[in-house]
């Protein structure tokens, strides 16, 4: 078996890069179309045409594709199949400032970048020629070209594949995860018609570094999940001129926050990994304008890094934290409040506040018992034309005001509240621990494939159980129990309008999910580059390594 692909992955990164594909700029088709141009051309699906779409993203305001296609082998007869997986799209391009015409030329912006006055790391990469520069580059056309030069080879071999390949070409990774959601219409048609097993599927997603100096290589069994655990608080409006006669939510939203922001522990971990810290995305208040008034309410939302915890389990936390902050912030204003009256002679008694502290669910089921048909026909409504209204409204905006909405009409105006919610989809978190006979095979042809891996390179590749970045293999896995996935779907102001999640899709096609992907530095700046020994010519080698030993 000839292994050495390097330059045709080379060439076809390079051309993948040249073709702008930014998400939601309406050029993400032109990509998907150069891939469907280049399996159009081999063979294989020249005879078999019918297994090479071009297929339309569903339920997207944006027009965008994704190309799949699928390879059956002949040195068996075997219903098992393998996924290969990788994004098109890419993150914009405003980073590279007055260089960013270059954003997209390998060559021509390697020499701008040595004009410019970089940081030591990046001068030596620049100056080795042992990595490519531009966009996309590293996350993650050069897996998707290490995927399509694999494809190519198992096209005009297909007497060495037992089994089956699909490969996803999908957009939209960088934004909402359309591309994938879409291609699960595809993988669960193609599994009744063809009668396919899925045994894994195979992300090519960028590693990098994971402290300075680090010249490990990586490989993932599975992947971090993703929630974003959200807090919408409604105080009670006071004038400044009596400032304890009301409750600003601005104080419940920051002790929120200084006990959740970067707090260790909230780090979820699994086989001995741990996740970094919840993270603060955004905290703010909902005043639209200056006043001498304090606020109705705030609103604020967190990262919340899974390896193991369910949103049942990360909803519960957060209730716990939320009540713990309020009970931390009354006792403040109550202390100041009486320091106050004793330092300006006044009469005190105690200020009592009783805030509630619900989940969404919760918090909506009292509003159905009080109001009924009146709440729901309301809310349903409201849902309906704030969509059709701005259709382009992200989901956290959208979740958001649903909440506000809620509250502001049916609630009394001195009950304050904290209302838990999830603000975004969610990411799913996947572990592979080896608790069935898929598991197992997986984990013992990894290790064979890393220990193997010494034949072809003196790097020294690590395995590791959860990827560390969000990505669409999250799409990938659906766990069996409902629990977690209900108190989702239950706290997710947005479900069924604005986004649903694919449980039922994601759950018929479910397989493990591992990450064999590039290698370089800077994903997202405008440093990007990917080392291209290794991801043009060591990275196929691995993954075909890989598909040799499991099937």
């Amino acid at each position: 078996m000839d292994n050495h692909f390097y330059d045709e992955v080379e060439k076809i990164t390079k051309e993948l890069v040249s073709i702008e594909s930014i998400v939601k700029n309406g050029s993400e088709s032109s990509v998907a179309r150069y891939i469907y141009d280049y399996y159009q051309e081999l063979d294989y699906f020249k005879e078999n045409p019918e297994l090479l779409i071009f297929q339309k993203t569903k339920d997207d305001q944006v027009d965008r594709h994704n190309t799949i296609c699928m390879l059956k082998g002949k040195k068996e007869n075997s219903r098992e199949t393998v996924v290969l997986m990788g994004h098109i799209d890419t993150v914009g391009v405003e980073d590279f400032s007055y260089i960013k015409d270059y954003a997209f030329s390998p060559d021509e912006l390697i020499e701008k970048l040595k004009l410019e006055n970089l940081d030591s790391i990046t001068q030596k990469d620049i100056q080795s020629g042992d990595y490519m520069f531009g966009r996309g580059v590293l996350d993650m056309k050069s897996g998707v070209a290490v995927q399509m030069s694999i494809m190519k080879y198992f096209s005009e071999n297909l007497d060495k594949l037992k089994g089956n390949i699909i490969a996803i070409a999908e957009c939209d990774e960088e934004g909402s995860s359309h591309g994938i959601i879409s291609a699960l219409d595809i993988l669960n048609s193609w599994k009744i018609e063809h009668e396919l097993e899925y045994i894994v599927a195979i992300n090519s997603d960028f590693t990098t570094p994971m402290y300075e100096g680090d010249e490990n290589r990586y490989v993932y069994l599975g992947t971090v999940g993703k929630l974003l655990p959200s807090f919408y608080i409604a105080g009670v409006e006071t004038h400044v001129g009596k400032a304890f006669g009301g409750l600003d939510p601005n104080m419940i939203a920051s002790e929120i926050n200084k006990n959740l922001n970067l707090n260790t522990n909230y780090c979820d971990v699994g086989q001995g990994e741990t996740t970094l810290p919840p993270v603060c995305l955004q905290l703010r208040d909902l005043k639209p304008e200056y006043n001498v008034q304090t606020p109705m309410a705030a609103n604020s939302f967190f990262n919340y890094s899974t390896h193991s915890a369910s949103p049942l389990d990360v909803i519960e936390k957060m209730r716990i934290l939320a009540k713990n902050s309020v009970d931390s912030v009354l006792t403040y204003i109550d202390k100041e409040y009486k320091k106050w009256c004793e330092l300006s002679n006044s009469q005190y008694s105690k200020l009592e506040w009783n805030v509630g502290v619900y989940t969404w669910n919760e918090y909506e089921k009292n509003l159905i018992r009080e109001y009924g048909g009146k709440y729901i026909d309301y809310i349903e409504e409201f849902k309906k034309n704030l969509d059709f209204k701005y259709p382009e409204m992200s989901i956290t905006d959208f979740s958001l005001k649903i909440i506000h909405e809620a509250y502001s009409k049916f609630s009394k105006g001195d009950d304050p509240a904290v209302i838990i919610y999830y603000g975004s989809p969610y990411y799913q978190n996947v572990e592979i621990l080896g608790k069935d006979e898929r598991e197992i095979r997986i984990i013992q042809s990894i290790k064979e494939t890393i220990s193997r891996a010494s034949d072809f390179t003196d790097d020294k590749i690590l395995l590791k159980y959860f990827y560390p970045y969000i990505s669409d293999s999250s799409f990938m896995f659906m766990p069996m129990e409902d629990s977690g996935i209900k108190s989702f779907e239950e706290n997710f102001p947005s479900w069924g309008i604005k986004y649903t999640h694919p449980v039922e899709k994601i759950r018929k096609i479910s397989m493990p999910v591992i990450n064999i992907g590039t290698f370089g530095n800077d994903g997202h700046k405008f440093t990007e580059r990917v080392h291209k020994g290794y991801t043009f010519d060591i990275l196929p080698k691995l993954i075909l390594g890989f598909l040799d030993a499991l099937l």
